[in-house]
């Protein structure tokens, strides 16, 4: 129930001692850190204070029911950076003949050998760092060691991070030179306690390197970004931004670590130490941590097209499946738009992610399969783009120049007239030659395709606004920030609605009976904030989501499924592509997407007979007496799986004293488990995971048979 957090901004360290329900500030911690990458920098993201960096516990000097009494935090500050308190965190002092000159990125105890070491490096990261250096503390004995993986007068052209030691061997420990960005990230591994060190891989003859790893992205295959790099450099990279690495303390074969672009791993750790290649994997499916720009959901065609900062984005021809490429040509999609009424049209503009002369702005014909880039107006890049009803035009209000117009696929671009540089622009859903605009509270409308603009309604809001028009009904817009406002003349007149301040707005197919779309937005209604929807033209605001689901800042894009009444696709900034569905009569999408077996993934058994469901059991962790374990039903039959109930007996009388994700039961060694609101339903090919912890003596076997609604399921 104890736990510590590191907080930045100079607001020190903080401890609850109830699980997280109330927290105080550890008033005695010293120093909450003096250090900010830029303290000129006038925006705050330079010169912000750093704070709190890590906390790390000495298990040993606890027992249950009695808190750890050794605690050990490292703290953003070129000095005095490493503090231990031996009296459960009452009273703290910098740690004598500390390191200085570096920032400690992590800090982990190896708790068998009384080794603290620490990771630094002359910049806060996770993208910079010229230096470091890894340090070894001899807990017992007081005593500092530098046991950096490369030595000060070599090509230390980085700093260290992901620091890691195995629990199961003792004197193990691994980091990374998380900044080093080209050829490739560096890992590093030690079983001696950093006396000596190997590396992931060594250059041979220049360029050419020797590996101990292999990559496999066949799960993810649009992560090689369709590169081709020249040698050293390869694709796809072993990472960059290597700031987090973990190995499992269950298991000494596991290790995952963060990079720029997944969450990657092996099982095949140790191979290592017997000079064996190991395989390095994604291990995850459908996250993204980049930024959600914009998204369309055309009436045809891929159910998603989605612009993402940094790798462009996707044509999501299913919901479950990862895509097999990313948008091509350019990294920041920042806009991206298709014909109404012919929606096999695309165009998309963005930015490059590093300096580059090549095109920012691209066409589709297929739907966004294919793209062939095309000229761009002098200077211009990013920004906002819309196409025509019937394709034959687009918009395009770039940064770096004014808002332009091209007839056909952008051989030439002809600069607009009587609109703003700068200004949001979009298409009237049903008539190709009109556009719209907004700047500065202003709306703009063209009647002739883009050529010239009129200023239309004045004193709408100013900033952080999103538009759009309604497809199949000409002249009817939504305009999103500070409140919700629609006008049905195209932009002559506005009215405000007062029911919600909305971020966005989209539309999506109507409800059973309803004879307008079903509106979307990310916003504030009686004070909460939430994803909501409307089925009577925004009288009246439903939250489709709840507390235990919110993906931080939904502001930049939503739009409804014009095909499946229900459906909604939600931007996040760092989350990907959230989508949710509703149960109710009319939604969903009869026999729903399957999520298809891996057929290479070998923990993946082929499922026998006509089982409508499949049951994994998990123990993810075990100790003396105690254990944790999570259990994932899988919906395998061809409908929605509702109000599920699942059932099985513990083989040796384990019991289970706490449950997430569900509630339980438990009768002797018979368990019921029910879901929450959130997993009630899940739909064919869906998942949900339900974790638990438990008690055990004896032995600690598998259930071998589980139940949903009383129907026995597949296990595997």
């Amino acid at each position: 129930d104890v736990l510590y957090l590191g907080a930045p901004s100079g607001e020190g360290l903080w401890r609850s001692t109830d699980a997280g329900v109330s927290w105080r500030e550890v008033t005695s911690f010293p120093n909450p850190g003096d250090y900010a990458p830029d303290p000129s920098d006038s925006t705050g993201y330079q010169s912000e204070l750093v704070g709190v960096t890590w906390i790390t516990f000495d298990p040993s000097t606890g027992s249950p029911g009695s808190p750890t009494r050794t605690i050990y935090a490292g703290v953003a500050d070129l000095g005095e950076s490493v503090y231990r308190s031996t009296d459960g965190g009452a009273t703290w002092q910098a740690i004598p003949g500390q390191p200085t000159g570096y920032l400690p990125h992590k800090g982990v105890l190896d708790e068998e050998t009384g080794d603290l070491y620490i990771a630094t490096s002359d910049d806060a990261g996770p993208y910079a760092g010229a230096d470091g250096q890894v340090w070894r503390y001899d807990t017992g004995a007081g005593t500092w060691t530098d046991v950096s993986p490369v030595a000060a007068n070599s090509d230390r052209y980085f700093g260290f991070s992901g620091l890691t030691v195995d629990r199961q061997n003792p004197g193990t420990v691994m980091v990374t030179a998380y900044s080093s960005w080209w050829p490739d990230t560096q890992i590093f591994r030690s079983t001696d306690g950093g006396d000596s060190w190997s590396r992931s891989w060594e250059f041979t003859s220049y360029p050419n390197r020797s590996k101990r790893y292999t990559i496999d992205i066949s799960s993810v295959p649009w992560m090689d970004f369709n590169a081709t790099p020249q040698p050293p450099e390869e694709s796809p990279k072993l990472g960059w931004m290597t700031e987090g690495m973990e190995i499992d303390p269950f298991d000494a074969d596991r290790l995952f670590y963060g990079t720029g672009a997944t969450l990657y791993g092996t099982t095949q750790l140790t191979n290592w130490d017997r000079n064996q290649t190991f395989t390095i994997r994604p291990y995850v499916r459908g996250l993204e941590e980049t930024a959600v720009n914009d998204l369309a959901s055309p009436p045809s065609g891929a159910p998603l097209l989605s612009g993402l900062g940094d790798i462009g984005g996707f044509r999501h021809t299913s919901l479950t499946q990862v895509p097999s490429d990313a948008f091509p040509s350019f990294g920041t999609t920042t806009g991206l738009d298709f014909a109404e009424l012919a929606p096999a049209t695309v165009v998309r503009v963005g930015n490059h992610v590093s300096e580059s002369t090549a095109p920012t702005v691209n066409f589709s014909t297929d739907g966004g399969g294919n793209w062939f880039a095309s000229t761009a107006p002098a200077g211009a890049h990013g920004g906002t783009v819309a196409a025509a009803a019937d394709g034959s035009r687009f918009v395009w209000s770039p940064e770096g120049a004014g808002v332009h117009y091209s007839v056909g696929f952008g051989n030439s671009w002809t600069a607009s007239q009587g609109i703003p540089q700068g200004a949001r622009v979009e298409a009237d859903r049903v008539n190709p030659s009109r556009f719209y605009g907004v700047h500065q509270g202003t709306f703009y409308v063209s009647t002739n395709g883009g050529a010239s603009f009129t200023a239309a309604a004045t004193g709408l809001p100013t900033d952080d606004v999103r538009f759009a028009a309604v497809p199949g009904r000409g002249g009817d817009i939504w305009l999103a920030g500070g409140g919700l406002w629609r006008s049905t003349d195209s932009g002559t007149s506005f009215t405000r609605l007062s029911a919600i301040d909305a971020d966005t707005v989209g539309f999506g197919a109507a409800a059973p009976g309803a004879s307008y779309q079903t509106l979307y937005s990310s916003g504030v209604v009686d004070g909460v904030r939430g994803i909501y929807r409307s089925t009577d033209t925004g009288a009246t605001w439903v939250r489709i989501n709840d507390d235990e689901h919110q993906w931080a800042w939904t502001g930049a894009a939503i739009t409804g499924d014009p095909r499946v009444f229900g459906r909604v696709y939600v931007s996040t900034n760092g989350r990907g592509v959230i989508y949710g569905e509703t149960d109710e009569p009319g939604g969903g999408d009869p026999g729903g997407p399957e999520d298809p077996e891996d057929p290479e993934d070998p923990e993946e058994p082929e499922e026998p007979g006509n089982a409508p469901c499949r049951v994994g059991y998990r123990v993810s962790g075990q100790w003396q007496g105690g254990f944790q374990g999570e259990v994932t039903v899988t919906n395998t039959g061809p409908t929605a799986l509702s109000g599920w109930r699942l059932t099985w007996s513990f083989p040796a009388g384990q019991t289970i004293s706490q449950l997430w994700n569900g509630s339980h039961t438990q009768s002797g060694p018979n368990v019921t488990v029910t879901p929450a609101a959130w997993n009630a339903t899940l739909s064919p090919g869906g998942s949900t995971t339900v974790g638990f912890l438990g008690s055990w003596s004896g032995a600690n076997g598998s259930p071998t048979a589980f139940a949903v609604n009383g129907t026995s399921c597949a296990v595997g």
